[in-house]
Order: C-alpha cells, then sequence, then structure tokens
C-alpha cells in the first residue's frame, strides 16, 4: 500500500479513502472503506478515458456483466457508479498477495498439493465467470490472488472496456487480440473467435507457472513475435509438473480446443483429497504478516506528488509490434498488498496527475428545504389515497353507482399507477427529477380539481386514471431527489428518517382528514384538499428544488420500460384481483403467470440494454436484495393491518370514518418518532440488519396485539399498543431498509434507485390486498346468512388476516436477519 497524496480525493462514492494500491492502464486503484466498515478496492477511471462517450456505455455493459460473476473463488463487484464525473468500481478487496509474487518473490515453485487445490478452485471460479456470459481471456498469475482459504480470480471483464474503441462490441470477436503474452492460448494468439475452452488453455498456463516457476514458452526477450509463434505452433515444455498432474495439465494445453478438458471435468479430477492447510507454512506465514500489516494501517495526510518519470522511447530501429492489445502489468483489480509484479514491461505510462477524480461538489444548502418539499408532495400523494378510500361509501351513494361501477375506481388508480412508476424513474433520470415531479404535481392538481367537481362515474374514472399516472411521477421523482441531493451518510440517515416519517404516516393523516371531511362537511372537500397543497408542493418545487446530476443524452429505453411497466402492471391487477375475487379467480392466476415471465425478460434486457430502465439487480449484493425482499414482505404485512382493521372497525365495530382515523393516528405518530428520532439516530452506531431484525420483531408484537379486537369493541384498549408499536418498529426497520437499498448507487441513477424501492413497495401493498381480500371473500363468503354466522366469519378473517401479516413481518425479518451483512453505517 502506498500513502494518498495531495491529489486523491478523501472519498470516492460512499468509500472513504486511505491509501493507493496502485495503477494501471485503466486508471488509479484505492484502498476505501465503507461506512460499514467493509475494506475494498476502489477503481477509478483515467480522464482521457471518462471523457468519451463510447467506453462509458462500454464499461457501463462491461460492470453489470461482471456483477452477474457468483462463485466462492471470484472477488465480488461491489459496487459501481458508471455515470459519475469519473466513472469508479468497488470490488471485494482480498487481502493477499497474487500468484506471481508468491512464486517469483516469496516463496518459489508450490507443491503438488498446493498446484492441485490451485487447480480445483481456478475452474471452479472460471466456471462462475462462464456462467455469467463472460469469458475472462487474461487469466495469469498476477489475476490470481492467494488467501488463507484459496486463490480467487479478479479482473474478469473490467477493463475489456478500454481494449478497443472500435467496433460494435467489447465482448470477445473474431480479430481482437487481448491477453498476456506467456498466459494466451493459440486461439487469441491466431485472433481467432474465443470460447470457455481458450481459459482452459490459460488455466494449463498458470498451472506450469505455479508448479515450475516458469513461463510456458520462455521468456519474451527473444521478440514477441517469437513468443507468440511458439504458443501457435510449439508443444509445451512441461519439465517440472509433477507426475499427477501432467496429464491434465497436458490436455489443457491441447492446441485444438474441442480436445480440452471441461471445467467440471479439471475440477472433479482436481478434487482436494486433504484437510489440512492448502499452502506450505512458510506463505501461511507472509499471508499472516500481511493481515497484521492492513489491521495496523493507519492513513496519514496526503503526500505531495512525486515528480512525474519520463516515458522512455522505443528505439527507432526496432521493428514496430505486431497489432496488439496488451493487458496492463500493473494489474487493476482487488490487489494485495501493494501493486502486482508482472513479468513484462508496462503497456501504457502512469495516469497523469489530471486523471484523479475532482472532489464531490458540495452540498445545496438549501437542499433541507428541498427536503420538506419533497416530503410535503409524497404526504399529498398518500393522503389522497386514503382520503378517497374513507369517501367511496358516500360517493357511490351520491352519484347512484353499482357495486360494478365502485371497483373500477379504486382499481384504475391502483393500476395506472403500478403501470408508470417503473418508466416515472426513468424519466426522471433522463429529463432531470424537478421537471418530472413539477409535472405530476400538476397533473396532480388537475385531477384532484376535477374528481371534486365531478358528476358522473365515467368522470371520476378519468380523473382517477390521471391522478393515479401523476402520484407514480410524483413518487418516482421525490424519492430519487432524496437519493441525489443527500449524499453524506449522515444527512442521508435523517433525510429518509423525515422521508419515512412523512410518506408512512400519510396514510393515517388521509384516514383521519378525509373522515372527517367526509362526515362533517362533503366528500368533494376531501378530494379537492389536494389541489392547496399541490400548488403549494408547485411552488416549493420550482423556487427551492435542487435537482442533481442526470442522464441527459442518455438513449431512452423503450423496451426496458415496456416489460417493467406492464410486468408490474400485470402483477399488480392479479393480486388486486385476487383480493376481491379469491385466488381461485382464473384472471387473477392468469394475470400473474404472465407479470413473472415479463419481469424475468424486464431483468435479462436489463442486463444487456446500454441505458437499463433498472440496472439488473446484483444477486450478490446481498444487503440491497435483502432490503428489497424485507420492504416486499412488510410492505404486505403492514397493508393487510390497515385493510383488515379499517374494515373491522367500520363493518363490525360501526366506527365512523373519522373515528377509524384516528385510531391510526397513533400508528403514524409513533412511525414518525421510530424514523426520525430512533433509527435515523442509531443506524450511524448499530448496524442496518439489527435494526430492521428489531424493527420487524417489533411490528411482529404489535400486530399479535391488534389481533385481539372483538366484535363487542371491549378489546380496543389492547389494539390501541399494538397499533403503537407496529409503527414504531416501521419506523425503526423502513429508514435502514432504504439507506441500505439505496446506497452506493451514483446520483444520475437516483431516478433507477427510487423505481426499485417504489415498485417494491407496491408490490407489498398489492400483496397485503390480495392478502386481506382473499381471505375475507373466502371467510365472509362461505358463512351461513344468520348474522352471528356473518360476525363469527368477520372476526375469524380479521384475526386469520392479521397472523398471516404476523408471518410476513416476521418473514421479512428473517430475509434480512439472513442476507444483510452490512456493519454498522448508512452506506455502502
Amino acid at each position: 500500500m502506498d500513502q494518498l497524496i495531495a491529489g486523491d480525493p478523501p472519498r470516492i462514492g460512499p468509500y472513504r479513502l486511505i491509501a493507493r494500491l496502485g495503477a494501471g492502464g485503466m486508471g488509479l486503484v484505492y484502498l476505501g472503506r465503507s461506512e460499514h466498515g467493509r475494506t475494498v478496492a476502489v477503481k477509478v477511471v483515467q480522464a482521457e478515458y471518462a471523457g468519451h462517450p463510447e467506453f462509458r456505455r462500454r464499461f457501463a455493459r462491461e460492470v453489470g456483466a461482471a456483477r452477474r460473476v457468483g462463485g466462492n473463488w471470484t472477488a465480488a463487484v461491489l459496487d459501481a457508479d458508471p455515470e459519475a464525473a469519473v466513472p469508479w468500481v468497488a470490488t471485494q478487496y482480498i487481502p493477499g498477495p497474487d500468484l506471481h509474487t508468491v512464486v517469483a518473490k516469496d516463496f518459489g515453485p508450490l507443491p503438488e498439493y498446493s498446484v492441485r487445490v490451485l487447480a480445483n478452485r481456478l475452474a471452479l471460479a472460471l466456471q462462475a465467470v462462464h456462467g455469467a456470459g463472460l469469458i475472462h481471456r487474461d487469466l495469469k498469475p498476477s489475476n490470481v490472488l492467494i488467501t488463507v482459504d484459496g486463490p480467487r480470480v479478479i479482473d474478469f471483464g473490467i477493463a475489456r472496456a478500454m481494449d478497443t474503441l472500435a467496433g460494435d462490441s467489447l465482448h470477445t470477436h473474431t480479430g481482437m487480440l487481448i491477453g498476456s503474452p506467456g498466459f494466451m492460448s493459440p486461439e487469441q494468439v491466431r485472433g481467432l473467435e474465443l470460447t470457455p475452452a481458450s481459459d482452459v488453455f490459460c488455466l494449463g498456463a498458470v498451472l506450469v507457472y505455479a508448479a515450475t516457476g516458469r513461463l510456458l514458452f520462455g521468456a519474451t526477450d527473444t521478440g514477441l513475435n517469437a513468443h507468440l509463434f511458439r504458443i501457435a505452433e510449439e508443444e509445451a515444455d512441461l519439465t517440472g509438473v509433477p507426475e499427477g498432474l501432467v496429464d491434465l495439465v497436458r490436455a489443457c494445453l491441447h492446441k485444438d480446443p474441442a480436445e480440452r478438458p471441461g471445467l467440471q471435468e479439471v475440477a472433479e479430477r482436481t478434487a482436494p483429497e486433504q484437510t489440512e492447510e492448502w499452502l506450505p507454512s512458510p506463505v501461511l506465514a507472509q499471508l499472516g504478516r500481511h493481515a497484521a500489516e492492513l489491521l495496523d494501517y493507519a492513513p496519514s495526510a496526503p503526500v505531495d506528488a512525486p515528480p512525474a518519470q519520463p516515458t522512455p522511447f522505443p528505439d527507432p530501429a526496432s521493428p514496430p509490434p505486431p497489432v496488439y492489445t496488451p493487458t496492463a502489468p500493473a494489474h487493476f483489480g482487488p490487489a494485495g498488498f501493494g501493486p502486482p509484479q508482472s513479468p513484462y514491461p508496462s503497456a501504457w505510462p502512469a495516469p497523469p496527475p489530471h486523471a484523479a477524480p475532482q472532489d464531490p461538489p458540495p452540498p445545496h444548502p438549501r437542499r433541507w428545504w428541498g427536503l420538506a418539499v419533497v416530503a410535503l408532495a409524497q404526504l399529498m400523494v398518500a393522503f389522497q389515497a386514503a382520503a378517497f378510500s374513507m369517501a367511496l361509501p358516500v360517493v357511490q351513494r351520491d352519484l347512484h353507482l353499482t357495486s360494478g361501477q365502485l371497483s373500477p375506481l379504486v382499481n384504475t388508480y391502483t393500476l395506472a399507477f403500478a403501470g408508470l412508476l417503473v418508466l416515472g424513474g426513468h424519466v426522471a433520470d433522463l429529463v432531470g427529477r424537478r421537471r418530472t415531479l413539477v409535472i405530476g404535481l400538476v397533473g396532480f392538481a388537475a385531477a384532484s380539481m376535477l374528481s371534486g367537481t365531478a358528476s358522473g362515474s365515467g368522470m371520476l374514472l378519468a380523473c382517477r386514471a390521471l391522478q393515479g399516472f401523476s402520484a407514480a411521477l410524483v413518487t418516482a421523482a421525490a424519492l430519487s431527489l432524496v437519493v441525489s441531493n443527500f449524499t453524506d451518510p449522515k444527512e442521508r440517515r435523517r433525510a429518509f428518517g423525515v422521508y419515512v416519517a412523512f410518506a408512512g404516516g400519510g396514510g393515517a393523516l388521509g384516514l383521519c382528514t378525509g373522515g372527517w371531511l367526509v362526515e362533517s362537511l362533503d366528500w368533494r372537500l376531501s378530494l379537492l384538499a389536494s389541489v392547496p397543497v399541490a400548488v403549494i408542493t408547485l411552488i416549493g418545487a420550482l423556487t427551492l428544488l435542487h435537482d442533481g446530476p442526470t442522464r441527459n443524452g442518455a438513449p431512452f429505453d423503450p423496451v426496458g420500460a415496456l416489460l417493467g411497466s406492464f410486468g408490474l402492471l400485470a402483477v399488480t391487477y392479479g393480486l388486486t384481483r385476487a383480493g376481491s375475487h379469491g385466488w381461485s379467480d382464473i384472471l387473477a392466476v392468469v394475470m400473474l403467470l404472465l407479470g413473472v415471465p415479463m419481469f424475468a425478460a424486464f431483468l435479462w434486457w436489463g442486463a444487456r440494454a446500454s441505458n437499463p430502465v433498472v440496472p439488473p439487480p446484483d444477486v450478490r449484493d446481498n444487503d440491497r436484495l435483502g432490503s428489497l425482499v424485507a420492504l416486499v414482505l412488510a410492505g404486505t404485512g403492514i397493508f393487510a393491518l390497515f385493510s383488515a382493521l379499517s374494515y373491522f372497525l367500520e363493518r363490525v365495530l360501526g366506527y365512523s370514518p373519522m373515528m377509524t382515523g384516528e385510531t391510526f393516528l397513533a400508528l403514524a405518530v409513533a412511525l414518525a418518532i421510530g424514523s426520525t428520532q430512533v433509527s435515523a439516530r442509531l443506524l450511524g452506531r448499530a448496524s442496518a440488519r439489527a435494526l430492521i431484525v428489531a424493527g420487524m420483531a417489533v411490528m411482529a408484537l404489535g400486530l399479535v396485539l391488534a389481533t385481539g379486537a372483538g366484535t363487542d369493541g371491549a378489546h380496543m384498549a389492547q389494539v390501541l399498543p399494538g397499533l403503537l408499536l407496529t409503527g414504531f418498529g416501521a419506523g425503526l426497520a423502513f429508514v435502514p431498509i432504504f439507506v441500505t437499498a439505496s446506497s452506493g448507487m451514483g446520483a444520475q441513477r437516483a431516478g433507477a434507485v427510487s423505481a426499485t424501492l417504489g415498485a417494491a413497495q407496491h408490490a407489498g401493498t398489492a400483496a397485503g390486498s390480495a392478502l386481506f381480500g382473499g381471505i375475507f371473500v373466502s371467510r365472509v363468503g362461505h358463512a351461513s346468512g344468520s348474522v352471528e354466522a356473518v360476525g363469527k366469519a368477520l372476526q375469524s378473517g380479521y384475526t386469520t388476516t392479521l397472523w398471516w401479516a404476523v408471518g410476513s413481518v416476521l418473514l421479512a425479518g428473517l430475509a434480512a436477519g439472513l442476507m444483510i451483512t452490512a456493519r454498522p453505517g448508512a452506506s455502502r
């Protein structure tokens, strides 16, 4: 590790930089730590590549492919921001030297049992790389890091974004020569199309080096042309390879790719039989010293940069080299201790001083005023949805609507919201989050005005559709503004505490205020009440809001937008219909069966598109994935509680709409306290996993208490503490969920983040509706006509719904406990 210099930034994305690990043709690599304390290798692209649009597109695609690589013997890609002013990628830090350093400097050739384990683990690692649709193409000793428990393969695709800026693809194709001369396959030398078998040849070359300490076809000081000829035409010298491995190595090095063994065969033939350490004791001791160095390392103040060394020029008399694209020997992967060495001279000089990324811009001074605007916008959306549900019975009576006309009024808003939510996040990234919010607010105000003056079901239905579309734009833009404007971990925790309080409490406030307006004045006033709020929010958005960088000029992704929108729409409709018609309804099942393949196609397309609507989720990013799973399951439980308790209070206990809303105010107050005063403060000291699990446990306890409501209303004193606990637990859990799910994403992808979170929330809401409706439809539908039997059915349906909600919340806590590994802090 080298000390930071004066030109190095203190942070890159959510990572604090503590040392330099090296430099390569692609840029600089730093040792960094997240707010959770996780150590990572952060690689920053040179400025000359960062300014090239084609490079950015390919870099994003290569990073997306590398994030899909699984397996235990590779270094995971954790975070990236291809859209940053200077693109960067963060990978798992591997605390160990590379194989070249071990063999050439620290120890010498490895014994047979070590080479056997090396072969087995490298075969498994390459299987994971190939399973992600990649070919490594540059497996060499400096791309194999040695650790106590086994080797790790690094650099599987990211650096390929710089190999050429000509043509249509950076993926392997005929005529491109990429690799390191000592570890290339014959087909690479000839410029032929590469297959996974090319990596098998490189594996054989690495095993020869590990066992003998020499290059497969000798040194390159006789000239690159001669060396490449030997690779293509001559047989390998396997002198010194252990007898037990020589046949396998010879098979891996066959000139014909079709004759080489598959990686599964290599792994089976080299399965280790010993249980003791795989490395000799001197190497293990050296690894222990390296680990101690890392633990004891304390970053000091940056020093002035050393004077630049002149780049030597080649001898003019020497013949020009063939067309060849080498891999930067100063390996650009998750380095061990110090920049790895290579037996080949560097093809590129060290990056110039101006290549270092600039410090992030200072936060906008009006960001907290902007948060107030965003919170008010989200409150307005939640308020209006709840207020309309309170007004629905009176609307049906005044407009003389049948049950068949009433159901579309509810479903139209839900489906319109689902249909535009994913697209809204993409639009916010492309045209600007503030602009998207303004458009949504204008549409929402117009829809509220028209719905409050509607004279028939047709006009009210059209207004509900417009309001759903507008609410989707407001929600996507509001959440993305929080993500983009609050990048400091401490400020982001506080900002999400406020956001959760307003977004979660808006529903309870809407139930209470909407119920009062309906009961005391007129149902139309409950719908018109959103108009002045929308106007005030619109003025605030135009005067106070600051918008961060967007993806202006990036291409629109129509395929991804259609697949994502229709996928969420189909799932929402299927769940909604299951809630109203039961799970045996054919149309509900058909829509669910259509929605799941659409989502699969959406994810498949996102992994291949140059500018996807939502970047494909990294299934190995357990923190983010666990947060989203917890959000869906917790949302299911919360909405099932809202639906079941509202129905129970009004239909069984005879509560007025205003009394029902007042009951839920306790939950809203507890949620606000839990999110702003407890969770946002504790998240800097406690882990996200601990807070989420604790919050889910408190929510589950509150739901259990809420099951005690009886048909005589005598047990409502037990329900109120249940609502307080449920709200407090939700506030405690949702802040770390939002922070963890959105951390590490660049500001230019804030809309994609909000679309992902919004879709997870909406899916949970729809599932909660289906849970409530499916149980009530089933219980009440099978009850006899007597009042007593129907009452028992309602009581049973209510209790059963809440117990299912308890199970859903506990599953959310379990998912968070098993999947989220983040340490104390707010961002990775």
